[in-house]
């Protein structure tokens, strides 16, 4: 029982009133080092990955450092952007390019592989066997196929889409007046989201018609994207590069729709339930509630698009000269079923989701870069002054 009660020396200490003035106890001398410790180096494994670690967060550091650097470089040449100004808009138009230009290549060989399958469904049985049989055949570049066509379609997307967003936003937020835009400001961001869409899709058609028909064809029916368009123009005349742009609002509108208003809806919510404001958190934290918030969005944004993103592919691919947009909805549609309308949906949900969240996270970071307050959430100070 001796280990388990206090000696006489640890009862005096306590009993013993204490002065203010008496002298510090001395500090206890160390242990004595036992004889079971490991050698020093014996484990140089473990000192290795904590030199790894102190030079990667060293890396990391210098890396934000020199983004603040350009950041505030920038925003010294560009002068303060204010809300709703033609500066604004540009900002986010150019914001909206970057994010949905790169993000959309970055994923090329997935969107390859749905493409394929969801013109023939039994083309491949899974995305690494895909793979696997166009790398054997094409190489690296046949996995690929379609960047070109990818880079510039979605590249004037996502600048008429983010751009166009804002845009509208605050046009609808000035006619509905700031009440009703608090109250209905759902609808709002579905209103604003669908308009931006509609024009934003009149920019992507053409290249979308010759990134379809490339990765649909084998072997691809052009070598790059101009090649492309000047073949559809060639055989088919200009309207040949619009016949997918009624399935292309079809699928782009409702996705977009719920893009825009479910991640605000989300961003809201995630802040809602976190400490504090959205202003107490930083840029590193801001910028993960877009990416998990858009992440969340794409996924709701695969479900409801994809039955016209199948149609998309259909018609490109198979869509004869001079047939009806209508007869060739019915015809592809009593040859598929609506099974077919579903085909490849696994692999676009893990495309939209990550794509959609990187989005949002590449749209945001580009803002906070610029001087300019993320998306969603609690809006700023200066923001609710004009919106008023």
């Amino acid at each position: 029982m001796g280990g388990l009660l206090p000696n006489s020396d640890a009862i005096q200490a306590v009993l013993t009133p204490q002065s203010p003035f008496a002298n510090p106890a001395s500090p206890p001398s160390p242990a004595p080092k036992s004889k079971h410790l490991a050698k020093p180096g014996l484990y140089s494994a473990w000192s290795a990955i904590d030199d790894a670690k102190d030079k990667a967060t060293q890396l990391s550091d210098a890396a934000t450092k020199e983004l603040d650097k350009a950041s505030g470089k920038m925003q010294k040449s560009t002068g303060k952007i204010e809300l709703y100004s033609p500066k604004f808009y540009a900002t986010c138009t150019i914001g909206g390019l970057f994010a949905c230009g790169f993000t959309h290549t970055a994923v090329t060989p997935l969107d390859l592989v749905k493409c394929r399958r969801q013109v023939d469904s039994k083309m491949y049985k899974g995305n690494f066997e895909a793979w696997g049989k166009i790398g054997r055949a094409e190489g690296l570049r046949g996995v690929f196929t379609g960047w070109g066509p990818t880079f510039w379609g979605y590249s004037a997307q996502g600048a008429f889409k983010y751009g166009g967003y804002e845009f509208f936003k605050k046009t609808y937020s000035d006619f509905a007046g700031a009440e009703n835009a608090q109250k209905y400001k759902t609808w709002l961001y579905l209103t604003a989201s669908a308009s931006a869409e509609f024009f934003a899709d009149i920019a992507l058609c053409p290249f979308e018609a010759v990134k379809v028909r490339m990765q649909t064809t084998i072997p691809p029916f052009a070598t790059g994207t101009l090649n492309g368009l000047n073949h559809i123009i060639g055989k088919e005349g200009v309207g040949g590069l619009y016949k997918g742009l009624y399935p292309l609002w079809g699928r782009q509108i409702p996705y977009t729709m719920m893009k825009f208003a479910s991640f605000e809806t989300i961003v809201e919510k995630i802040y809602d339930r976190l400490p504090g404001t959205k202003a107490d958190y930083g840029k590193g934290a801001q910028t993960a509630v877009s990416f998990a918030a858009g992440y969340m969005a794409g996924i709701l944004c695969a479900i409801v698009s994809h039955p016209a993103d199948v149609m998309v592919s259909k018609l490109n691919a198979s869509r004869q000269p001079g047939e009806a947009f209508g007869g060739a909805m019915s015809r592809i549609y009593k040859d598929i079923g609506f099974g077919g309308l579903w085909n490849g949906l696994p692999v676009r949900i893990v495309m939209i989701g990550t794509l959609t969240g990187l989005q949002w996270m590449i749209y945001d970071y580009f803002k906070i870069f610029s001087g300019l307050p993320t998306t969603g959430g609690a809006a700023p100070v200066e923001e609710v002054k004009a919106i008023r």
